[in-house]
């Protein structure tokens, strides 16, 4: 089913239609990521009206381990940014001013940023959620995935979802 012209919408340009839904290997914890540590770039379209804040977490929901096992949570996105760019993970900073306030929580690493897991076998399935917020969160410094969504509840303006193949 295709999406609406006005859907609140999540897309990973690395994603290139002939490849389907896989997720370059780039951003994983296999072959040319294995230790970079690259997050995907993303882009969202419909905002919905009223946001204050977009906040995203990613997650494998197919881990056999911990299901499912948090790669990375991002918190206080302005809704005025139309999306991340390609390693903007622990360089927010370096990246201007309209990046300023935006928190990343912490992975099931314990770590803040983007952290892939070293997939058993290929062919998990990751969802990328973000949700739009009527208000930002505040969650002092060690913003976890459970946190996050007890904070938001009564607040999600909208829900846009991204599943990836890896």
């Amino acid at each position: 089913m295709a999406a609406g012209a006005d859907e609140f919408r999540l897309v990973c340009p690395a994603i290139h239609h002939h490849e389907g839904r896989r997720l370059p290997r780039k951003y994983t914890d296999d072959g040319q990521g294995a230790l970079k540590n690259i997050s995907p770039p993303l882009e969202w379209y419909n905002v919905p009206d009223g946001a204050k804040s977009l906040a995203l977490v990613v997650q494998d929901i197919d881990d056999v381990h911990v299901v499912p096992w948090v790669c990375w949570i991002v918190v206080n996105i302005p809704p005025t940014l139309k999306g991340l760019p390609e390693g903007f993970s622990m360089k927010e900073e370096e990246l201007g001013k309209e990046y300023k306030g935006i928190q990343e929580g912490l992975n099931d690493l314990k770590v803040p940023g983007w952290r892939s897991p070293k997939l058993p076998s290929h062919g998990h399935q990751w969802e990328f959620r973000l949700y739009a917020l009527d208000e930002e969160v505040h969650l002092g410094h060690k913003v976890t995935k459970d946190k996050l969504l007890e904070a938001i509840q009564g607040h999600v303006l909208g829900e846009a979802v991204l599943t990836v193949i890896v």
